[in-house]
């Protein structure tokens, strides 16, 4: 057959094809489009892993203690700086039982550090009433399991004035069933991601950031907090932070309003 009779054979084809075909085939061709995308985006997603990540480890040398803020797409800076030394905060989290019932948690979430936090409150429980936070957050499991114990014993999270709960620390600050910011608390989401030395393979890639993600916004669902906390999270890269406004800690709930008794004596 001619190359021009087959053409003209497709072309009669398609002209008599009925919508069912036509629809069909179009569903195939952007099926086929998609796969093609996927696989680029793949080989991307593998070069990433086998490179280093451009995320924030609080415990790694060399960088600032915090990263720069994302607003409105661009990098600023803290709007206010911790009071506490960088090097202090870059140390694994440390617990401290202090006056009032209060039990200080100070440092980075290093992996562990839930397995110590349940030591300390099984250790002094009956004593501690409130959890003072400074962290630069860190390893995500481990902020979940100690979120998820704070809210087992019913206990108040806090960020103090010039105190930072940043990362993965917000997600430790939702556990509480009291949860307090103090004018001047330094308060910052962004993406979660793979801060080991290891590299996975594209699809675990995809899939343990598609599970974190799921976890991480099921807790804080279940937590009673906003979902725009954690869109503000998903849309800020992991080199950067969202700093959050006093307004959009009341507005997401990470803050929780204080009981009628105590607003009626103040």
């Amino acid at each position: 057959m001619r190359p021009n009779q087959a053409l003209g054979r497709f072309w009669h084809a398609v002209a008599t094809a009925d919508d069912g075909v036509l629809m069909r085939g179009a569903f195939f061709g952007l099926l086929a489009t998609a796969a093609v995308f996927l696989v680029i985006d793949v080989r991307e997603i593998y070069q990433t892993a086998s490179q280093e990540l451009p995320g924030f480890d609080p415990q790694r040398t060399g960088q600032p203690v915090l990263p720069p803020a994302l607003t409105d797409g661009k990098p600023h800076e803290a709007p206010v700086q911790p009071e506490t030394d960088a090097e202090v905060l870059r140390q694994p989290i440390r617990f401290e039982l202090k006056t009032g019932g209060i039990l200080s948690a100070e440092g980075a979430i290093d992996p562990g550090a839930a397995a110590r936090f349940a030591a300390e409150i099984e250790a002094r429980g009956e004593y501690v009433k409130v959890i003072s936070l400074n962290s630069p957050g860190g390893a995500v499991e481990d902020a979940l399991a100690m979120s998820t114990l704070i809210r087992d014993k019913k206990l108040t999270t806090r960020v103090a004035k010039g105190a930072l709960c940043a990362s993965s620390c917000p997600i430790v600050m939702a556990g509480g069933a009291v949860r307090e910011a103090e004018k001047d608390a330094v308060i910052g989401v962004h993406q979660v991601f793979n801060g080991g030395t290891d590299r996975p393979s594209p699809e675990q890639a995809m899939s343990s950031a598609q599970t974190a993600t799921a976890r991480v916004a099921r807790h804080l669902d279940e937590m009673g907090i906003g979902s725009g906390l954690w869109f503000h999270a998903l849309e800020t890269p992991p080199d950067r932070l969202y700093y959050l406004t006093e307004a959009e800690l009341k507005q997401f709930k990470l803050v929780t309003e204080p009981p009628a008794t105590a607003r009626k004596k103040s």
